[in-house]
């Protein structure tokens, strides 16, 4: 190593022997446009009774991801959806499941609005240990008896919506009730709540009929409602189902004689009823007028309201939260890891495009955050026909759930050692 001439030989053999060849470009082996992207599955109800509402969760999706890819992605790739439509079935989700997860090699799942679907694929995703965020489906035992340390759930759980809503219904109208409930894990997991605010309220059933789901005629149980005279009937069914029992009930004048109420009004429905059957006091779990001075509900209201034409509903933000928060564990699990991913979004306390903070429980990976109650406005306001909310009451998202120290007994995560 003596002198130049020595020197120059030395480095001409090193890059040989590196496999480079002097004065030539060094070869990067490009990207693929697989590597360079981080597809997220989408299990949704497109087709059946609650289309409209899951359309609405898939547009809220959709406006996260392409909030992430205009900041450069995840982790620097950019993220695409593959959408998978489950048409409302629990058979139909477990195969699109199955299929996300073994054919597509998506490393997460999202999506679900109909509860038997969303415990349905929870069961696929903890036996194929991938994180599955449930954004629509709220029976109990998806975060209770039945959760997975694999699972979490954006929207409020059925004791909640029947213990924020109970009370109020109670104070409002009397305590002799009628349920009209459909007849599936949601509907059953409502009963239950209502059933444990029976006793503390002193409530008297006066009827009760499960009603299956996918039912045009309401006839029969609305019939029974009249003879029944209860100071409220408590309507449960949702989606199309929602709509069909509030047109018959209008036409049988029940509207106008008897109080109706509800643990759950959503906007999809509503609009799709005559506004003289737009009537009733519902459990609200996110409108868009309830925003206070939150900057990015702000813009998220804004630029939904610009892009569809329409104002965001609960299922928009439902999907928005659900994809966001994700994304949001993923890059902070710094990949795909599944157990790494769960345990970011474990504890996760962020602004759920609302006033206020939510939290997505440790003890059974349930969001908490607030629940409101309020009423139907026919017709809407007079500048805005589909602004049909008049908020009543709020109830904060602790005092509605299951305490903490009786989720640790229903809920056993059995996190992976």
């Amino acid at each position: 190593m003596e002198g130049p001439q020595s020197r120059r030989e030395f480095v001409k053999k090193a890059a040989i022997a590196g496999g480079l060849v002097l004065g030539a470009p060094v070869f990067i082996p490009k990207r693929t446009e697989a590597e360079d992207t981080l597809n997220i599955g989408v299990n949704e109800e497109l087709t059946g009774v609650y289309a409209y509402p899951a359309k609405n969760e898939v547009r809220g999706m959709t406006m996260a991801v392409d909030d992430w890819n205009k900041k450069g992605g995840v982790l620097g790739r950019q993220i695409k959806l593959l959408v998978e439509d489950n048409a409302n079935n629990p058979g139909t989700a477990v195969e699109k499941a199955r299929k996300q997860f073994e054919v597509d090699k998506v490393p997460v799942l999202i999506g679900t609005l109909n509860s038997a679907n969303s415990q349905a694929v929870s069961n696929v995703a903890y036996q194929a240990g991938k994180p599955f965020l449930v954004s629509g489906g709220h029976t109990d035992t998806v975060t209770g008896s039945q959760c997975h340390w694999t699972t979490f759930r954006t929207c409020h759980s059925t004791w909640a919506e029947t213990h924020a809503t109970g009370l109020s219904i109670a104070k409002k109208f009397g305590k002799k009730w009628y349920y009209i409930t459909p007849d599936y894990a949601f509907g059953h997991s409502l009963l239950d709540g209502y059933k444990d605010m029976e006793g503390k309220l002193g409530i008297q059933v006066v009827g009760s009929d499960l009603t299956p789901l996918g039912t045009t005629d309401f006839s029969a149980y609305l019939t029974k409602v009249l003879a029944a005279k209860p100071d409220c009937l408590i309507i449960m069914v949702q989606g199309d189902d929602q709509i069909n029992c509030l047109k018959q009930a209008n036409s049988f004048g029940i509207l106008k004689r008897i109080p109706v109420a509800g643990p759950q009004g959503e906007l999809e429905p509503l609009w799709g009823v005559p506004k003289e059957a737009q009537v009733g006091y519902w459990g609200v779990e996110w409108y868009y007028k309830n925003i206070g001075n939150n900057k990015e509900a702000q813009s998220f209201v804004s630029r939904y309201m610009s892009q569809y034409q329409e104002p965001p509903t609960a299922r928009s933000a439902f999907g928005y939260i659900t994809a966001d928060r994700m994304l949001t564990a993923i890059q902070e699990a710094k990949g795909t890891d599944p157990v790494k991913v769960c345990k970011s979004l474990s504890g996760m306390t962020f602004h759920p495009l609302q006033q206020g903070t939510g939290t997505y429980r440790e003890v059974d990976h349930e969001l908490t955050w607030p629940m409101l109650f309020m009423q139907t406005i026919s017709g809407g306001q007079s500048d805005n026909p589909k602004d049909i909310f008049k908020m009543i009451d709020v109830q904060p998202g602790e005092a509605i759930e299951h305490p903490v120290a009786e989720q640790e007994k229903i809920c056993k995560l059995a996190w992976p050692s």
